[in-house]
């Protein structure tokens, strides 16, 4: 897996998720983007990969894509629509992008293309707190009941996404 980030200036969602869809189907491997305000580190997003890969080797998927897969695993979310709500949006945002060939095959080629469509910038891991609370429903007496920090109960619902929801 490897993550490329940078600023994304989105003009038209559906355009920007199709140029995506074709770097990954060019380079026979997964492309799926996020709003980095929403991604609290490296960590979250290889739980998610990790997680959609298991759940693909098993037959045992929520979604019949593999991109879609990593975004409701990240997302810790079952409804699609939902989770979309950590993905990019139009506008200029913060923009966290996975790269990810589940056979291990080569991913520089598409990481640099997906670098082609952002502005260079350090986006991982300076996500928005609040946001992020928001999102995954993580209220203070929560964050005071355990000894974790925010990221950690963030990749708590990343992990517990298949148990309940």
């Amino acid at each position: 897996m490897e993550v490329v980030e940078g600023k994304a200036t989105v003009d038209d969602v559906e355009a920007f998720v199709e140029r995506l869809g074709s770097i990954g189907t060019d380079h026979g491997l997964i492309v799926q983007a996020f709003d980095a305000r929403y991604v609290v580190d490296h960590a979250h997003l290889e739980r998610a990969v990790a997680l959609a890969d298991r759940a693909f080797d098993r037959g045992d998927t929520i979604a019949r894509d593999r991109a879609v897969e990593v975004l409701l695993y990240a997302a810790g979310r079952r409804q699609i629509n939902r989770a979309l709500t950590m993905g990019i949006g139009e506008g200029c945002q913060p923009a966290v992008v996975v790269v990810h060939d589940p056979d291990g095959a080569d991913e520089q080629a598409a990481s640099e293309a997906v670098g082609d469509l952002l502005d260079p910038a350090e986006t991982l891991g300076q996500y928005d707190p609040s946001l992020v609370r928001d999102f995954f429903a993580i209220d203070e007496a929560e964050l005071a009941a355990t000894t974790g920090a925010l990221a950690d109960l963030v990749r708590e619902r990343v992990a517990l996404l298949t148990v309940e929801q």
